[in-house]
C-alpha cells in the first residue's frame, strides 16, 4: 500500500513462496483488444491528486504493441484455471483475507480490523471462491472480477494462459484510449451527461453507499461502456495488479519502462468500488497505489497482456 494509506490496499506480510508451481499453458483468452502501441503522456499534475504517490511529473513514454484483456479476469476464468491445474491461492494457504465490513452480514462473527482502516476485516476462509468467507459463493458472480488474488497468484494464472501482467506504462496507455492525458478513460468529466461510467462509492464512506451507479460490491465485466480502445472498467470496480515494483522516483527510460528491478511492493492501478473522493480519489488513470506481492483482498483483481510484433 502507499505509505500511510491502508484504505486502498492493506498489506499482508506473510512470507512469499519460494517458487510457483509448474503448470501447463492453457487456452488463450477470447475477449481481448490488440493495441498498436506508441507514445503518450504518462502521469499527472492533477490538482486534486496525490503527489506523494508519485503520480507526477508528466513524462512522455512509449510502449510497443501488445494485446490486453478487454475486462479483468473473471471468477469463471479463474475457476477454469484452478480446475485444470489444482492451483491453490495464497489466501487459501494463509487461511484468511481482507473483506470490506459492509459486505458482511449483521450477525457475522467478531473479526479483527485494520487499525487505520477499520472497515477492512480479517475474515477466515475468505478467498477467490468464497469472497466474504465460508458462507459466500461466486455462483451468481461468475462474470465478476476474481478477487482475493495476490500478485503471485495473478502471475501464475497469466503464465498458464501464455500471457503476463501489464506494466504500469502499458496499463496507463490502454486506459487513456487514445485521449491526451485524460483524467478518466472516457475524458475529464466524472459523470458526462449525468451518467455513471464506473463503479465507485456514492454517499458517505464507509457507512452509507447510495449505490447510484448500480453496484454495492463488484460489478460484472461489461457493466459500463468501454473506452475508445474497447477496454472496459479500467477505473473503479477493482484495483488491478501491474508487473512493476512500486517507486515514486521515476527513471528516464522512455521506451517500455518497467520500473525498478527490485522492491517491496507491486504497483496497483485503477481504484475500486470502495473509492470515494472524500478520502481516496484514486479512481483516475494516473492514480496509483501498491501492496506486497502476497497481499490479497476483496477489491483487488487483475487483467493480462501479451506482446505483439510491432
Amino acid at each position: 500500500m502507499t505509505e500511510g494509506n491502508p484504505c486502498c490496499a492493506p498489506q499482508n506480510q506473510v512470507k512469499q513462496r519460494e517458487e510457483n508451481p509448474q503448470i501447463e499453458t492453457g487456452s488463450l483468452h477470447t475477449e481481448t483488444v490488440s493495441l498498436k502501441g506508441g507514445s503518450f503522456n504518462m502521469g499527472t499534475t492533477y490538482a486534486s491528486g496525490y503527489p506523494q504517490d508519485g503520480e507526477g511529473p508528466i513524462r512522455n513514454r512509449q510502449v510497443s504493441s501488445f494485446n490486453m484483456d478487454k475486462f479483468t479476469v473473471s471468477n469463471k476464468q479463474f475457476k477454469a484455471f484452478v480446475q485444470k491445474t489444482g492451483y491453490v491461492t495464497e489466501a487459501e494457504e494463509i487461511g484468511w483475507s481482507f473483506v470490506f465490513a459492509g459486505l458482511l452480514p449483521d450477525d457475522f462473527e467478531e473479526t479483527r480490523g485494520v487499525q487505520a482502516a477499520p472497515w477492512w476485516r480479517q475474515v477466515f476462509q475468505a478467498d477467490w471462491k468464497s469472497p466474504e468467507g465460508a458462507h459466500s459463493t461466486i455462483q451468481t458472480r461468475l462474470e465478476h472480477p476474481v478477487v482475493h488474488i495476490s500478485w503471485n497468484d495473478a502471475t501464475a494464472y497469466a503464465q498458464w494462459v501464455g500471457r503476463r501482467l501489464p506494466t504500469e506504462a502499458e496499463w496507463e496507455f490502454a486506459a487513456h484510449g487514445g485521449l491526451d492525458n485524460s483524467i478518466f478513460p472516457w475524458g475529464d468529466e466524472l459523470q458526462p451527461d449525468g451518467e455513471h461510467q464506473m463503479n465507485v462509492w456514492q454517499g458517505s464512506f464507509p457507512d452509507n453507499n447510495l449505490i447510484e451507479d448500480g453496484w454495492y460490491g463488484t460489478a460484472p465485466g461489461g457493466a459500463y461502456p468501454p473506452n475508445a480502445y474497447g477496454i472496459g472498467e479500467m477505473t473503479g470496480n477493482v484495483w488491478e495488479w501491474c508487473q512493476d515494483w512500486f517507486t515514486t522516483e521515476h527513471d528516464e527510460t522512455e521506451k517500455n519502462p518497467r520500473g525498478p528491478t527490485v522492491g517491496e511492493t507491486k504497483v496497483i492501478k485503477g481504484g475500486s468500488y470502495l473509492c470515494h473522493d472524500s478520502y481516496c480519489n484514486r479512481y483516475r488513470i494516473a492514480a496509483r497505489s501498491s501492496t506486497t506481492p502476497v497481499s490479497a483482498m476483496g477489491h483487488l483483481g487483475f487483467r493480462t497482456v501479451k506482446d505483439l510484433e510491432s
